[in-house]
């Protein structure tokens, strides 16, 4: 028959086996080692959560260096398209003076000559003296 648990006055250390006894007695003296095997478990969870903060932490400062440095490599290939798209443009343009040089020539030529034949009527327009309205209608007879 088992025991009653309404008997709470009753000495239980006269009644346990020696078995018992020395569970107890073991427990006792490993009582200190076990507190101290748990506030070490504590510590190392407290330290292994910090760590882990700490990963995160520094994940999140990579991923921030990696994704600003994919910008700035992004802006560079686009200043490089760019400065390559001018660089082709001019090099078109040149191409095309150097194919119509022939036809460039004529062009400023002609423009110089009437440039200077402007010049020329004008200075000989005014270096002529004025004549009035008699001696204009007789060409300079009188």
């Amino acid at each position: 028959m088992n025991q009653s648990n309404s008997d709470t006055n009753r000495d239980s250390k006269a009644g346990q086996t020696p078995s018992a006894k020395a569970r107890r007695a073991t427990a006792k003296a490993t009582a200190p080692a076990s507190k101290a095997a748990d506030k070490a478990t504590e510590t190392a969870g407290d330290a292994s959560s910090a760590a882990v903060d700490a990963a995160e932490r520094t994940a999140g400062t990579a991923t921030a260096v990696v994704n600003s440095t994919a910008e700035r490599v992004q802006a560079g290939r686009q200043a490089v398209i760019d400065a390559s798209g001018q660089a082709a443009a001019l090099a078109k343009t040149t191409w095309t003076l150097i194919a119509h040089r022939k036809a460039l020539v004529a062009g400023v030529g002609a423009g110089l000559s009437a440039l200077g034949a402007t010049s020329y009527l004008a200075g000989r327009r005014a270096g002529r003296r004025t004549h009035g309205p008699i001696t204009r209608l007789t060409g300079g007879r009188i």
